[in-house]
C-alpha cells in the first residue's frame, strides 16, 4: 500500500502530484570517471561492439535481449541507425572514457511523462564492461539523469529467468515488486517478467551510496573494492 495517502479524504486517494510534467530523455553526454556516455554513432559503435559481443559468448549475451545475436557488422549498424532515429526511446552508447571505445549501451525506454516514469532496458554490456565500477557508473548516470529530469519512477525489467539481470537490478538499489507471467513473447519463446524499481524517495540514499562505492577511496591498489555496493545504499 501506498504511503502518500490525502488525510482529508475518504475512500482513500492519493496525493495531489504537483509540478511540471518531465521531458523525455534524449540522447546526451553524460561523463563519469570511467565511462563517457552519449549518442550512437552507428558506424563506429557497431565497430566495437559487434568484435567485442560476437565472439564465444554471444548467445548468452544476448539470450535475453530483443535483438541479436547478428550476423554481420553492418547488420549491427543497421539496428543501431535504428536506434539512434526513434523519438520514442533514447539509446545512450556508453563509452571508455580513455580510450573513447564503445563498450555497450543502454535505453531510457517506456517513457511515460504523464506519469513520470521511465524505465533503463536494453542493456548490452560487452565482457570488458560487465562486473566493472565502469558498469556501475554508466547506470548510476543514466538514473541521477532520469531522475534530474523530474521522473519520479524508474524502472528495470528483465526475463523473470535471467537471474545475472534480476542480481544486478537488487544490487544497484531497485526493489523487486513482482512477476508478469506470460507477460511477451520474446524471439518466439514465452516470457515471464520480473519487475523492479526505485522512486525518487530512494534515490537519494541510493545516489549517496553509488557515489560512496565509486570513490577512489573505496578501491585498493589493486582495484578490489572495500566495501560492497549493497551496504553503502543501505537496500535502497
Amino acid at each position: 500500500m501506498t504511503a502518500e495517502i490525502d488525510p482529508a479524504l475518504s475512500p482513500p486517494r492519493g496525493l495531489l502530484v504537483g509540478g511540471p510534467t518531465p521531458v523525455r530523455p534524449r540522447p546526451v553526454v553524460l561523463t563519469g570517471r570511467h565511462v563517457t556516455l552519449g549518442p550512437l554513432e552507428p558506424e563506429k559503435d557497431a565497430a566495437d561492439l559487434y568484435a567485442a559481443t560476437h565472439g564465444s559468448e554471444k548467445e548468452r549475451l544476448f539470450a535475453y535481449l530483443f535483438d541479436g545475436p547478428y550476423d554481420s557488422e553492418a547488420e549491427m549498424a543497421e539496428a543501431l541507425r535504428a536506434a539512434a532515429a526513434s523519438s520514442d526511446n533514447a539509446t545512450l552508447a556508453i563509452r571508455d572514457a580513455t580510450s573513447a571505445r564503445t563498450l555497450g549501451r543502454a535505453t531510457f525506454m517506456r517513457v511515460e511523462p504523464a506519469h513520470r516514469s521511465v524505465e533503463v532496458g536494453s542493456i548490452l554490456f560487452s565482457p570488458a564492461l560487465a562486473r566493472t565500477a565502469a558498469a556501475t557508473e554508466a547506470m548510476y548516470l543514466m538514473a541521477d539523469h532520469a531522475f534530474s529530469l523530474g521522473f519520479r519512477r524508474y524502472e528495470w525489467k528483465c526475463d523473470a529467468l535471467n537471474a545475472p539481470s534480476r542480481a544486478a537490478a537488487e544490487r544497484l538499489g531497485f526493489r523487486f515488486e513482482g512477476v508478469f507471467r506470460k507477460h511477451m513473447i520474446i524471439k518466439g519463446r514465452s516470457r515471464d517478467t520480473a519487475w523492479f524499481a526505485m522512486t525518487e524517495d530512494d534515490w537519494p540514499s541510493i545516489k549517496a551510496g553509488m557515489e560512496a562505492w565509486l570513490d577512489p577511496e573505496n578501491f585498493d591498489a589493486a582495484g578490489r573494492q572495500k566495501r560492497r555496493l549493497q551496504d553503502l545504499i543501505g537496500g535502497g
